[in-house]
C-alpha cells in the first residue's frame, strides 16, 4: 500500500521560510499604504511578484530537495549496510515470525548459510523458538553450534518507534516490526567458567559408623591392623582423585578435593563404601562409612557448612551412605545396609537430661505425632505426658482423628481412671492456646508436612523432636532438641529409654506402660523385625512397670471387616520380577484402611521368595503405600523416589492426583529404574 511521505520538523520550517517572509512583507505593505498610497501600490506589486516567484521556486525545488534527501539517505544507508556487513559481531535481520531477511558476513560464516537463505532462525538454532520471540521484546539466551557457545540477543525494532524518533519524515500508516539478532561468542569464557568451577575445592566429612562396635569384635592384636586398613582404603580412594585427607579423630576424616571429580564419584556411586566393607581381619561385622559433601560454589565457609549438614543427614538416615548437598538439591548414595544396633545408651541418657532441663523451664507442653496417628505415635506421646507429669507440668496430646486400632488404647485414659478431661485436644484448640511459654514436642516423625498440625510448628518458640525414621531434607527446623535414631525399632523404644534416665522415681501406670509397650510391639511386628538388645531391654522395663502382654494383644485385635480386607489384599497380590509383591487393600467398610494396608504388607513377607512387599489403599482422597522388606531390599530408597520415606525395612508414601492403577505402575516403573541403575540387586 502506498504511503505519503512528508517533511516535518526543522527541515519543513526551513523550506517554508519564503512563505513566512511573504506574510511579513504584506504587513509592511499595509504600513506603507498608511504613509503613502502610491508607495503602498508599488509595495503591493513587489510583494505579489515576490510571492509568486517564491511559490514557483518552492514547488520546483521541493522534488529536487526530496531527491537529494533520498539520495543522501541511500548513500548513508549503503555505508551503514557495509559497516554492518563487515561488522565483527554476527548480525541478522528477521521478520516478525523469525524468518531470516538479511545477514552479515560473520553470520553467514557462523551459520554456513548465504544471504539467499530465508528460512526460520529455528532451523539454525533450535533453542530460539517463535514462541520465545513473540513473548519478549528483548530476549537473551545461550545457544550452541558446532561445539561453540554463543550468547544470542534478540530485539524487536518497531517501524513506528523509529519514525516517531525521526525529525525529518513521518509515515501516516502503522507498519509491522522487524527483529534483529546479535551473536556473541562466549565459548572461551564458558570454558574458563567450567574450568574455574571444576578446580574449586569441595570439602567432605567421612565418619566410620560403627568404629567401637567393630573393634569390640576383633582381637586386641588385630585392632591396629583393622584401623590401618581402613585408613589406607580412605587415603587411597581420595588420592586417586588428588584429594587431601586429614584424620581428625579415630573415626573421622576431613577431605578436600576438586569439584571436577565429584561427578565421577557419583557415577561410580562412591565405591569407597563397598571397598571398606570388604575389610576382614577377624571382625564379625563389616565396617561402614558415612560421608557428607557440600558444595555451593566458591564460598568455602558455606561449602563446609553444607558438608556438616550432609553428614548429619547421612548419620540420621542410618549411616552407610553418602549425602551430597548443593544449593538446590540433596542426593543420596548407598544406604542399603542394615543399621548397626548401638549397644551403648549414653546418647539416650544425654537426651533425657536435656529434655528434663527444657521441661523445667516451660510451664506447658503440647505433644504431637503424625497425621492418622498410629500406636507408636500414641504410645510415645503418652510417655512424654508421663515425663511432664513427673515434674508437675501440664501436657496435652494434640490429636484430631482416632481410628479403630487406636480407640481401645485411648479409652484407657478417661477421667474415671484419673486423667484430665483435656488430656487430648484437637489441633485447632492447640493453635488458639499456644503461647511463648508452651513447648511443642513432636514424636514419631521429623517431617513438618506429616505432623498432625504443621501450623503449630510455626507458632511454637520451643520445639523438641523424637523420631526413629531416617531423615530426609524436609525436616523440622529450629528444634532445640532433636533425638533421631534410625536404628531404634520404634519411637516408643526411644521414649522408654529416656524415661529410665529422666527421673529415678518416675512411675508409670499399667495403662501407660501398655500404651508404650504396644508401640514397640506393633512396629516390630511382634518382635520379628528391627529388634535389638535395647528393644528387649525397653520391653523388659515396661513389663516391670506393669505392661501386660495379653491385655495389649486383646486391645490390638482387628474387627472382621479389617481382617477380611487384609486377607483379600494377600489373596490378590501380584508378584513382580519374582521377588516383589504388589497388592491393593480394599477400603470399603473399613474405618482404618491404612492399618490393614500395613498389616497386609507384613503378611506378604511370609511368602517364600518375596523380598519386598507393597500394598496400596485409597483413603481420604490420597493413595497410601505401605512397603516392607526383610533384609535384602531397602524399601526406604524406593519410597523416597516416590516422595515418601521411612526405614530400610519399613517405609511408605502418600500420593495425590492419581489412581490406584497409576500408583501401581509408578511403583513398578520405579523398581525397574532402580534395577537398571543398580540400586536394587536381583
Amino acid at each position: 500500500m502506498r504511503q505519503d511521505v512528508k517533511l516535518k520538523g526543522k527541515l519543513k520550517g526551513y523550506t517554508q521560510t519564503p512563505l513566512v517572509l511573504t506574510a511579513l512583507f504584506g504587513a509592511m505593505d499595509v504600513w506603507m499604504y498608511v504613509l503613502n498610497i502610491k508607495a503602498g501600490i508599488l509595495g503591493s506589486v513587489f510583494v505579489g511578484i515576490y510571492f509568486f516567484v517564491m511559490l514557483f521556486v518552492y514547488w520546483r525545488n521541493k522534488p529536487i530537495l526530496m531527491n537529494e534527501l533520498i539520495d543522501f539517505a541511500t548513500q548513508y544507508g549503503t555505508v551503514q549496510k557495509r559497516l554492518l556487513n563487515e561488522f565483527e559481531v554476527p548480525y541478522a535481520v528477521m521478520d516478525a515470525t523469525g524468518k531470516l531477511l538479511w545477514m552479515n558476513r560473520q553470520f553467514e560464516a557462523l551459520s554456513e548459510k548465504n544471504k539467499g537463505y530465508h528460512k526460520s532462525i529455528t532451523t539454525i538454532f533450535p533453542q530460539i523458538t517463535r514462541e520465545l520471540m513473540e513473548k519478549e521484546d528483548e530476549l537473551e539466551l545461550v545457544v550452541e553450534r558446532e561445539e561453540c557457545v554463543y550468547r544470542a540477543s534478540v530485539h524487536k525494532i518497531h517501524f513506528t518507534d523509529i519514525l516517531h524518533e525521526s525529525s525529518s519524515i513521518e509515515l501516516t500508516e502503522k507498519v509491522q516490526y522487524l527483529q534483529v539478532i546479535y551473536l556473541f561468542d562466549e565459548t572461551q569464557l564458558t570454558r574458563y567458567r567450567i574450568e574455574n568451577q571444576e578446580m574449586q575445592m569441595v570439602p567432605a566429612l567421612v565418619y566410620i559408623d560403627n568404629y567401637d562396635e567393630v573393634l569390640d569384635t576383633v582381637e586386641e592384636v588385630k585392632k591396629s591392623l583393622l584401623v590401618a586398613l581402613v585408613d589406607r582404603k580412605v587415603t587411597k580412594f581420595f588420592a586417586s582423585i588428588d584429594g587431601l585427607v586429614k584424620k581428625t579423630e579415630n573415626d573421622k576424616y576431613f577431605v578436600v578435593f576438586q569439584h571436577k571429580y565429584l561427578e565421577k564419584m557419583e557415577a561410580e556411586k562412591f565405591s569407597l563404601l563397598e571397598d571398606v566393607k570388604s575389610i576382614k581381619v577377624g571382625n564379625e561385622m563389616s565396617v561402614t562409612l558415612s560421608m557428607g559433601i557440600g558444595y555451593v560454589g566458591n564460598d568455602y565457609t558455606k561449602n563446609y557448612e553444607y558438608s556438616r549438614m550432609a553428614i548429619d543427614l547421612a548419620l540420621g538416615r542410618g549411616g552407610d551412605q553418602v549425602v551430597v548437598k548443593t544449593r538446590d538439591k540433596i542426593s543420596y548414595f548407598g544406604g542399603s545396609n542394615r543399621q548397626v544396633d548401638k549397644s551403648t545408651r549414653v546418647k539416650a541418657r544425654v537426651k533425657a537430661l536435656a529434655l528434663r532441663e527444657i521441661m523445667i523451664t516451660r510451664d506447658k507442653f503440647f505433644v504431637m505425632g503424625h497425621k492418622i496417628a498410629d500406636i507408636d505415635s500414641f504410645g510415645a506421646a503418652i510417655g512424654i505426658y508421663c515425663a511432664a507429669r513427673q515434674l508437675g507440668k501440664k501436657a496435652q496430646i494434640v490429636i484430631d482423628e482416632v481410628n479403630t486400632t487406636l480407640r481401645p488404647l485411648k479409652e484407657c485414659f478417661k477421667p474415671e481412671n484419673g486423667y484430665p478431661d483435656d488430656m487430648f485436644i484437637p489441633s485447632q484448640l492447640a493453635l488458639d492456646e499456644i503461647d511463648s511459654h508452651t513447648a511443642l514436642i513432636v514424636v514419631d516423625t521429623n517431617r513438618p508436612s506429616y505432623t498432625e498440625c504443621p501450623s503449630l510448628l510455626n507458632r511454637a518458640k520451643t520445639i523438641v523432636v523424637f523420631d526413629h525414621h531416617r531423615q530426609c531434607e524436609d525436616v523440622v527446623k529450629n528444634a532445640v532438641l532433636s533425638y533421631t535414631e534410625p536404628y531404634a525399632s520404634s519411637t516408643c523404644e526411644m521414649i522408654a529409654e529416656v524415661l529410665q534416665y529422666f527421673d529415678e522415681d518416675i512411675k508409670l501406670s499399667t495403662q501407660e506402660a501398655d500404651a508404650i509397650y504396644a508401640g514397640i510391639l506393633i512396629d516390630t511386628n511382634n518382635f520379628v523385625s528391627k529388634t535389638g538388645v535395647r528393644t528387649f531391654e525397653a520391653a523388659a522395663y515396661l513389663r516391670r512397670c506393669g505392661a501386660e502382654v495379653t491385655r495389649v494383644r486383646k486391645m490390638l485385635r482387628n474387627d472382621m471387616d479389617a481382617y477380611k480386607a487384609r486377607a483379600e489384599a494377600v489373596r490378590h497380590a501380584e508378584v513382580f520380577h519374582n521377588m516383589f509383591a504388589i497388592s491393593v487393600c480394599p477400603a470399603d467398610n473399613i474405618e482404618s484402611p491404612t492399618v490393614a494396608c500395613a498389616q497386609a504388607a507384613n503378611e506378604l513377607l511370609n511368602i517364600i521368595g518375596i523380598k519386598a512387599s507393597f500394598v496400596l489403599t485409597e483413603y481420604a482422597g490420597k493413595i497410601y503405600i505401605s512397603s516392607r522388606s526383610i533384609d535384602e531390599i531397602n524399601v526406604q530408597l524406593i519410597m523416597e523416589r516416590m516422595g515418601g520415606g521411612g526405614h530400610l525395612n519399613v517405609a511408605g508414601a502418600q500420593l495425590t492426583g492419581c489412581t490406584i492403577s497409576e500408583a501401581k505402575h509408578a511403583i513398578m516403573r520405579t523398581i525397574d529404574e532402580m534395577l537398571e541403575e543398580g540400586d536394587i540387586q536381583e
